[in-house]
C-alpha cells in the first residue's frame, strides 16, 4: 500500500521558528538524479505549486511535487538537531542504500 509521506511535529516546529509560513513558503521535498547513490534530495523553502502533494501541521506546510511522491511513499520528513549540524532529515524505506551525509540514495 502506497502512503504518503509524514511529516514530523519536530519538523513543522522547525518551520514555524525559521517562519516559513509568514513568508509565504513551504518547506518543498524533491528527488532529483544525482548524488554519491544516484538519487539526492533537495530540500528548500519554496512556494507551492498547483499540484503538489500539500500536507499540513502546526499552521505549516510541506510540499512535494507528484514526479518526487513515488519515491517518498510512506516516508518521515523529520528535523534533527546533532553535533554535525541542524537539518530535515528524511527516513526513507524505498532506499535500498543511502550515504553517510543522508542527502543522496539508491532504489
Amino acid at each position: 500500500m502506497n502512503l504518503p509521506p509524514k511529516v514530523t511535529d519536530r519538523a513543522f516546529e522547525r518551520l514555524k521558528e525559521i517562519g516559513a509560513a509568514s513568508q509565504g513558503k513551504a518547506l518543498r521535498i524533491a528527488v532529483e538524479g544525482g548524488g554519491c547513490s544516484g538519487f539526492q534530495y533537495d530540500i528548500r523553502l519554496d512556494e507551492v505549486a498547483e499540484d503538489d502533494l500539500v500536507l499540513q501541521g502546526a499552521g505549516e506546510t510541506v510540499v512535494v511535487d507528484p514526479v518526487s511522491l513515488p519515491f517518498l511513499q510512506s516516508a518521515v520528513i523529520d528535523f534533527s538537531e546533532e553535533l554535525i549540524g541542524a537539518r530535515f532529515t528524511i527516513d526513507n524505506p524505498n532506499a535500498s542504500s543511502s550515504c553517510g551525509c543522508g542527502t543522496s540514495f539508491a532504489m
